[in-house]
Parts: C-alpha cells; sequence; structure tokens
C-alpha cells in the first residue's frame, strides 16, 4: 500500500532570491534554506506572475496568470468560481489547508448572487481562496486617520494579548516597534528605528508564532489517514523593516551589498520607470542611511526565517514524517532595497519579479538530483500544478496554465519546456497611474523574458524598455528606444501576442472531453446538407424513415390534400373556416 505523502507549501514574504546562503550572498547565513537545497533541487529561474502581493499569490494559487484569474492587484477579488489549489487537491484526495497570510479578498458581490452563505463549508472556500483555515493572518495591522488597513479580527493580535502584551494594537505597539531613549513607542514605519530590538520577546513574534501554529497542525493531523497540504505563509521579511533581538545586531552597514544602479538610469529613463523612481520610498532609498538602517534589519529578519525554518525541519524530523512530505521554500516577490533607485516591488528587474524557489521531494525518484541547480525558466503557476502531480492526479490543462516540475525532480528531460515567461503589473489604483495621467484600463504592464533578453511593454502608448542581461546583468541601460535592437522588440512582441492568444477561458471543457466529443458526435438525430436519406448512414436516419401513420383531417383538410392546396395561408384556422 502506498504511504501518505504530504505537501509542506511555504512562502516568505517578499524575500528576494539573492538573500540567501545558497543563492549567493556574500553575508547573509541562512544554513536551514541551504539545507534544504541540499535535500532537492533550486531553481534559479522561477519569476513570479506580478510583482505585487495579491495579485501573485492568486496566480500561485489558481496556477493562472494574472490576466485569466482577474485579481489583478491587493485586495482585488479574486471571482467566485474560479478553481483553486484546494478545489484541485480535494478532487484527488488531499486536504488543502492555511496557516499564516493569502492576501486574499472574497468576491462578496459573487457569493451574494449566488447565494453562497459565508458560514457554510462552500463560502468559508470561496472566501478563503479554496483552503480550509488552521489560521489565517496577513499580518499587517495598519491604522490610520482613515481607519484600519485589515479591518478583520487578527489571531496574532489576540495571542499577544493573552501572552502579557495589553494594548489595543500589539502588532504594532510591540511586534513592529521598540522603545527609544526616551521609553516613547519607535514605530518600525520609521526606518530610523529599524536598528532597535522590536519590543517583544523573539518566541512571541510572527515568525516564531506562525511555525508554533504550524507544528500544532501537523501534530492535529497525525492520526487523519488523509494527505494534507499545509500551505505556511509567513509574514516576514516583509516591511516594517524591525526585528527582535538578537537578530537586529546580526548585520550591520558592512554586510551591506552595494546598491545595483547607475546614473544613465536616471538620463531619459521610461516615463513608467521615471514616475517609480519618483515615488516616496524610491527616494527613500537612493539615501545611504536608509539602507544603512533598513538593510541590515531586513537581513536579520531573513536569518529569524532561517532560524525557523530549522526548528520546523527538526521537527518534521522527529515526528518521522520528513521522508514522506514534499518541501517548497518560496516568496511571493522580491524588494529592490535601493536597486535601480527604487523600494518595494513593482516593476520586473530581477530584485522584484524573481523568486527563491527550491524543492525537496522525498521520493526515491528524487535522489539523483539532489543539491543540484535547475537553470530553466519556471513560473510561480508552475506549483499548482507540481502539487497536483506529486499528489497523484492529472493537471487539467485547460484549466491550470502551469507545468509540473517533477519531470525536473526526478531527473527527466522534458519533451519540450517553455521558451519565454511571463509576468503583468496592473498598477491602475496607485498613486503612479495618477501621476502619469493614464486611464484604469491603460495603467498596466507586461514582461516578456528569455535566458538573455528582458522586455517590457506598457500600455497607455509609452515605448517598450528592454535589457540585455547577458551583456548587462544588472539591468542597466535600457535598449527599448534603440533601432539597433528593432528585432529583438518585435520578436518580443510576437511572443506577447502569442501569450495573449492563449486559450485561457475555456475551462469547463478539457481537450481530452472535446475529442471525445467529436469522435461521439453522429448518432444525435442532428443532419444537416442532406438532400435526401440517401446521403446519410442509414443509422442516422433510422429514427426519420418508415411507414407513416396518417393523422385525422378536417373536411376542409382532406379536401385541400385531394386537390393539392398545400399553401398553409389558405387553410382555415379553425372549422368556422377564419382566414
Amino acid at each position: 500500500m502506498a504511504r501518505r505523502r504530504n505537501i509542506l507549501f511555504v512562502m516568505y514574504d517578499q524575500l528576494r532570491f539573492d538573500y540567501l546562503g545558497c543563492t549567493g550572498h556574500p553575508t547573509l547565513k541562512t544554513p536551514n534554506f541551504d539545507r534544504v537545497a541540499a535535500m532537492g533541487v533550486r531553481f534559479d529561474r522561477c519569476y513570479v506572475q506580478s510583482p505585487v502581493c495579491g495579485a501573485s499569490r492568486m496566480s500561485f494559487y489558481t496556477g493562472r496568470y494574472v490576466q485569466s484569474h482577474g485579481a489583478h492587484w491587493n485586495n482585488f477579488p479574486l471571482k467566485v468560481g474560479e478553481m483553486t489549489l484546494g478545489d484541485h487537491l480535494r478532487d484527488i484526495g488531499m486536504e488543502c489547508w492555511l496557516v499564516g497570510k493569502t492576501h486574499m479578498k472574497a468576491d462578496d458581490r459573487g457569493l451574494e448572487r449566488l447565494g453562497i452563505a459565508r458560514d457554510s463549508i462552500i463560502g468559508a472556500r470561496v472566501e478563503e481562496c479554496g483552503f480550509d483555515i488552521h489560521v489565517r493572518d496577513d499580518g499587517l495591522w495598519a491604522e490610520g486617520p482613515g481607519g484600519p488597513y485589515d479591518a478583520r479580527r487578527s489571531p496574532y493580535n489576540e495571542y499577544l494579548r493573552s501572552r502579557g502584551y495589553d494594548r489595543a494594537n500589539p502588532w504594532h505597539d510591540h511586534a513592529n516597534a521598540a522603545i527609544n531613549d526616551v521609553a516613547e513607542i519607535a514605530s518600525g514605519w520609521f526606518m530610523e528605528n529599524a536598528g532597535r530590538p522590536a519590543n517583544i520577546r523573539d518566541e512571541d513574534s510572527e515568525t516564531p508564532w506562525l511555525t508554533d501554529r504550524a507544528m500544532e497542525f501537523i501534530v492535529d493531523r497525525r492520526g487523519s489517514g488523509t494527505p494534507w497540504l499545509c500551505h505556511l505563509s509567513y509574514i516576514k521579511p516583509h516591511w516594517p523593516y524591525i526585528v527582535p533581538a538578537p537578530y537586529n545586531i546580526l548585520y550591520g552597514p558592512g554586510d551591506i551589498v552595494p546598491a545595483v544602479r547607475d546614473a544613465c538610469e536616471r538620463d531619459d529613463p521610461h516615463p513608467v520607470y521615471e514616475a517609480f523612481m519618483e515615488s516616496g520610498v524610491a527616494r527613500a532609498f537612493t539615501r545611504d542611511e536608509v539602507r544603512e538602517a533598513a538593510i541590515p534589519a531586513y537581513m536579520g529578519l531573513i536569518a529569524q526565517c532561517d532560524a525557523e525554518l530549522g526548528r520546523l525541519l527538526d521537527f518534521l524530523e522527529g515526528e518521522g514524517v520528513m521522508n514522506d512530505t514534499m518541501i517548497v521554500l518560496t516568496s511571493d516577490h522580491g524588494d529592490y532595497l535601493g536597486d535601480h533607485w527604487l523600494g518595494e516591488k513593482d516593476l520586473f528587474h530581477e530584485p522584484s519579479v524573481r523568486a527563491p524557489l527550491i524543492i525537496y521531494d522525498p521520493s526515491p525518484d528524487a535522489d539523483a538530483t539532489r543539491g543540484t541547480v535547475c537553470d530553466e525558466l519556471v513560473e510561480s503557476i508552475d506549483l499548482t500544478a507540481t502539487f497536483i502531480d506529486f499528489a497523484g492526479g492529472e493537471v487539467p490543462g485547460h484549466i491550470v496554465e502551469g507545468r509540473s516540475l517533477m519531470q525536473f525532480l526526478h531527473n527527466v528531460e522534458p519533451a519540450s519546456w517553455r521558451d519565454f515567461a511571463i509576468s503583468e503589473y496592473d498598477y491602475s489604483a496607485t498613486p503612479i497611474a495618477s501621476r502619469l495621467g493614464v486611464a484604469p484600463a491603460e495603467a498596466r504592464l507586461f514582461m516578456v523574458t528569455d535566458k538573455r533578453w528582458k522586455f517590457m511593454h506598457a500600455e497607455g502608448g509609452f515605448r517598450p524598455m528592454l535589457f540585455d542581461m547577458v551583456k548587462d546583468p544588472g539591468e542597466l541601460h535600457d535598449l527599448g528606444s534603440d533601432p539597433g535592437h528593432a528585432h529583438v522588440i518585435a520578436s518580443m512582441y510576437e511572443r506577447l501576442g502569442r501569450w495573449g492568444r492563449r486559450n485561457s477561458q475555456r475551462t469547463t471543457r478539457s481537450d481530452a472531453e472535446i475529442l471525445a466529443y467529436r469522435a461521439d458526435a453522429g448518432g444525435k438525430g442532428v443532419i444537416l446538407g442532406a438532400w435526401s436519406a440517401a446521403d446519410v448512414d442509414p443509422r442516422e436516419v433510422e429514427k426519420y424513415v418508415g411507414k407513416a401513420e396518417r393523422i385525422h383531417l378536417s373536411e376542409v383538410e382532406e379536401r385541400m390534400v385531394a386537390s393539392g392546396e398545400d399553401n398553409i395561408t389558405d387553410r382555415p384556422h379553425s372549422e368556422t373556416g377564419e382566414q
């Protein structure tokens, strides 16, 4: 009898692909990320489908491009009826649970229109992006004069109050703030406080709290007998850039990698790029003092994530489930940290759109690839397909647009693989769109990248951007207006057009069902173009030939038939003879 196989799907928020020891960071130590990389395969060219939290996550959770699922930005609802990872896995006997963040916004209007009760099992799963909830906390409990950013209950704040952090919003006042020299709150929103230790015990901070919840979940499922996927979705190292002791002092300005940027990027830049460079967070990260405070704190948050990953791995080994559990480590997007004169994420430079991806497959079939690096172009939507494949299901290619990575894990050469990757960004809800004066329908960006060229198309009449990532790996020299590269731009537009013409919305009939319909299309009694029964297979017309049975006709109709008068307009409407 086959052993039960589980999936631990771990996502970190805003973790850069190159801020791990195993991906080459020169000073940041991540022994536990490196430990998983040595056990599995590290995919070096993984691109997210959008460099913003909500849209990216909805692609992870549906296996579909942003243009397909429609949840283009943070708090844009995922429409009712969109198939999710949980739907696919439950169909093949695997549970699908959440511990942490999704950034999911429910389609309230859709639920109401269809009469789906939110407190029903179906309603709860639709509202929670297809997951059953062990604990959900999106981890952004900011408050301002316009009210809270997130108005739902915070399980983490409730936990902190149970631990003695007796404030109205301990997420802010303790987990994401320090105490200054005059005993006042030193908020993590202000990056001058990044080097101070958060006013919370390490074990009570967000990352250990979620690790505890994940271990609690695994213990709860011990005797279930049903395989599970647990999506452990951490809140960090996402800003605010502040971390509890001892992680706040692990790194300093001497550990910071120099910013990848050049003055030439400011010389006649692309208008959209220029608008992003003028944002407040971008201007902040051009300042050395900001980078010297925020980046060591960011590195400390990653070090804490690594330590908690080690605790979790040891727990899995102690529970005896390591050999039955696929482990996936990834992120929803990166963080510019001052590269390219930018902060945050949003655009398509590598620090923003490229994500870490490490997969450990416990099966013996993966032994040959342990500790290797895969250089193929991977998209975040490939994980849904991989999980379905790992769980023993058949990937529904008419719904899931990603492709399974199992062949790379098992050292099998694919018959074909993609030669370019896509990412999208809808910035219509941002101040950048207002600054540029573009309508919502035009505030959209598309990236096409292969192993050499990266191309960006902007709606709204703007020129494209283009980078030669072999000659210019730092993406510093935009060739989008260079006539000498018109042929490259044309080829990228052809790829974008080919991608845009994909069949993405025929989700209710698979190719296999259509082919079966073709093969069985006859015999249903629909006959088109036949002059007589002799033109048709006798089996098709057997219902339409044979001895007729005359119906009773009125006296008038009998006379009309006998005389050959068959014009319907000449027939009486009733026995009174009315015309």
